[in-house]
């Protein structure tokens, strides 16, 4: 088995924003260009991961994250195996690592890992020889959600380079929040952090980010308004007065919706708390995205996996190419041909460590 693995290399997994520089960021955001066009097709579906198995590995409850990512393995057609805790060895007291040993024992080529506890998918990559993919660890990092987030903005509003950024909420228990300031700052963005002092991590000034416990004076200076979710289930202490309070000052409510600038984009991870950081009314406009966050979720992560998994560069061109795909459908993969020169690994997702709110 793997426990002579000791050394994780970042070129095999996705495990944080921070393992990967601007240029593999950008070149997951356009193949993210090729899938969504798949998507888009009668049948939405490609053969490049034509026999291999990704299992999903989650111990915190999750809906958009686990359903985007086994519909993002299907589209590519690989073998999909779920993992419910509720239902598990786990109950038993089996630990994680022997988990992991028996479903590597079935024969497994990734696990997408969402765990409470930060640092769990690192560790997990450690254990085992199949690709490992962080869907969020605690507090820490959730990088597939940060692609999405990037890639939804970038298509409307071009180039993140000098746009300014505003996340406003929950920052201290947010592993979105973490990993959008990377990848938005990655891209050129200016963040800036709004909420009260107790929803504030202590480190913030090793932060490449400003920060506002006002949300007013920059309503009509953002590009982006990108609500976090209180996460009431992560706090062990009274963090604000009220969640009526918290509206009042820092919701956006449709009378703040109004001073955005025109062009301006309102985001959120899910799921909503209507009414508390954002007006129902305001979360159905048309410059609230939040809907196409999670279209564009099963696109990123098809481009995680394709790159972790398939064959690399040289294929993801071809898929582009229908009747080269339609053929593959029949042929297998093989049938989509790939310059003998490009066929190495991948080389771009060079992921290692990361966190979400609950989406």
């Amino acid at each position: 088995m793997s426990a002579a693995v000791t050394r994780v290399d970042p070129t095999r997994h996705l495990l944080s924003i921070a393992d990967l520089d601007r240029d593999a960021i950008e070149e997951l955001l356009d193949l993210t260009d090729t899938f969504v066009e798949v998507g888009r097709r009668a049948i939405p579906k490609v053969p490049a991961l034509r026999g291999r198995t990704v299992v999903s590995l989650f111990y915190e409850d999750s809906t958009r994250t686990r359903l985007s990512f086994e519909t993002a393995a299907k589209r590519l057609s690989a073998d999909t195996m779920s993992f419910a805790v509720s239902s598990s060895s786990v109950n038993k007291g089996e630990s994680v690592r022997d988990t992991i040993e028996t479903i590597e024992a079935m024969g497994i080529d990734a696990v997408v890992v969402r765990h409470k506890s930060s640092g769990v998918p690192a560790q997990i990559a450690r254990w085992t020889n199949a690709v490992v993919v962080n869907a969020g660890d605690g507090w820490h990092q959730h990088p597939t959600q940060a692609l999405l987030d990037a890639y939804t903005a970038r298509s409307h509003l071009g180039s993140l380079d000098g746009r300014h950024i505003a996340i406003v909420g929950d920052v201290k228990h947010s592993r979105v929040a973490r990993s959008d300031i990377e990848i938005f700052t990655a891209l050129g963005a200016k963040v800036t952090l709004v909420a009260p002092p107790t929803l504030l991590p202590a480190h913030t000034s090793a932060w490449p980010v400003e920060v506002s416990h006002e949300l007013d004076p920059l309503l009509g200076s953002i590009d982006v308004c990108y609500l976090l979710r209180m996460q009431r289930e992560r706090m062990t202490e009274a963090l604000v007065p009220s969640l009526r309070e918290y509206t009042a000052c820092w919701g956006l409510t449709s009378a703040r919706a109004d001073r955005l600038r025109d062009g301006a984009l309102i985001m959120h991870p899910g799921p909503m708390n209507r009414g508390v950081e954002i007006a129902s009314e305001v979360a159905d406009r048309p410059n609230a995205v939040i809907t196409e966050q999670v279209a564009n979720g099963v696109a990123v992560r098809m481009a995680v996996l394709f790159l972790l998994l398939g064959p690399g560069r040289a294929q993801a061109a071809a898929l582009t190419d229908v009747p080269a795909v339609e053929a593959a459908a029949v042929e297998g993969p093989a049938a989509i041909e790939v310059p003998e020169t490009d066929t190495a690994t991948p080389t771009t997702a060079t992921p290692t460590t990361a966190t979400e709110d609950h989406p």
